[in-house]
């Protein structure tokens, strides 16, 4: 049997079996999210950011539904996304915004992708090359991770003139404090940024996109200023600005089913580590994920779940691959029944935000923690 005949074989079987574990991704409130913006700021485009598996989402299934709309290009974070999405047929313009070396951007050629220069050493390194390659050039506005320093601009500007063939299509940045209530500091950088768009402006008047704002910054970008705004978080329904209005709808259900139901007595205890011991007569059951599967070991003795619609506290250390839950509130709950880990109404107290709160962490990082091999089920 050829390699490629294994691999048609293998992928099969896979689609045969029954998954344990469903992430459920809704087609119709991603676009409704993804329109949502498009109406608040109909003077920018929006650039979805698939970054990070779609933050959690599913890379391929997030740009097969966005493909067909009318967006700036996709955000990625590497070259390793952006082959991804060209194998799978994803026929936008992508922007890969995260570092890549030099010699990747040459040695590979990805229909219709930009990269991202975050720093003038890099911008030298390519312009030796004499490659034919668009870009967009990160500033560092005040955030100070990546980025080209202001008394730095005149010098990439002096490299870009003697090397036509780097073609420049977007100057970027990235607001550092933007879902803070106190808005001093983001101000204070888009002073920066409005000095920057004016000398970028001057030297090529032909640059098609300036972008800064992320979903928390969207708020501050002005069309002046701003062609594009970058929508991660908020594109699968969750926005962090603390005066957001917009009617954002969660894409993302993520569920199991509970794969054992006993009784439990008064003093015994679950899991390891002995860190819940039973004060009464309990029904626990378990569940066939851990952290490995994407929930939180900080959720232990913490976190909720529901079980037909009842809410269930996770109980003891949350495992690799197992979690127990109290389910005495669930009447005749049985092995099989549906479990839901993270709840897409943002009500629930298993909603990412609630969720995250929980964990003294943010949405961002609960949704990026679900597994890229967990398959993604795309419903309407």
């Amino acid at each position: 049997m050829s390699l490629r005949s294994l691999i048609r074989t293998l992928r099969r079987q896979f689609s045969k079996h029954e998954p344990l574990i469903t992430v459920r991704i809704s087609r119709s409130r991603l676009l409704h999210n993804l329109h949502t913006y498009e109406t608040a700021h109909p003077h920018m485009r929006i650039a979805p950011v698939l970054k990070s598996n779609a933050y959690g989402h599913g890379l391929v299934e997030a740009a097969s539904v966005l493909d067909s709309e009318n967006i700036a290009f996709f955000v990625l974070d590497s070259l390793h996304e952006a082959l991804a999405l060209r194998h799978a047929g994803i026929r936008s313009p992508l922007l890969v915004i995260g570092y890549t070396p030099v010699p990747n951007m040459i040695r590979v050629h990805t229909k219709n992708t930009a990269f991202t220069i975050t720093s003038l050493s890099q911008l030298e390194e390519l312009a030796h090359t004499h490659a034919h390659i668009r870009i967009h050039i990160k500033l560092d506005t005040g955030m100070h991770r990546q980025g080209l320093l202001e008394e730095e601009w005149v010098r990439a500007q002096t490299i870009l003139r003697a090397h036509p063939r780097i073609i420049v299509e977007g100057i970027c940045s990235h607001f550092a404090d933007a879902d803070n209530a106190d808005e001093t500091f983001t101000h204070a950088q888009n002073t920066t940024w409005e000095r920057a768009v004016v000398i970028w402006k001057q030297h090529d008047p032909a640059i098609p996109f300036f972008h800064i704002a992320a979903t928390s910054g969207v708020r501050f970008a002005d069309t002046k200023t701003s062609t594009v705004l970058r929508v991660g978080l908020g594109l699968y329904g969750t926005d962090a600005a603390p005066t957001s209005t917009l009617n954002l709808q969660p894409v993302l259900q993520l569920e199991t089913v509970l794969s054992s139901v006993k009784d439990l007595r008064p003093g015994e205890m679950v899991g390891y580590n002995t860190t819940f011991r039973a004060e009464k007569e309990m029904k626990i059951a378990t569940i066939p994920m851990g952290y490995f599967e994407g929930i939180d070991r900080r959720l232990s003795n913490k976190g909720i779940v529901t079980v037909r619609g009842v809410p269930c506290p996770i109980i003891g250390r949350v495992s690799m691959n197992i979690t127990t839950v109290d389910v005495s509130k669930v009447p005749h709950a049985t092995r099989g029944d549906a479990v839901i880990i993270l709840s897409n109404n943002p009500e629930d107290p298993n909603s990412v935000e609630e969720t995250a709160r929980v964990a003294t962490t943010i949405p961002w990082e609960i949704l990026v923690h679900i597994p890229q091999h967990l398959r993604r089920t795309m419903e309407s």
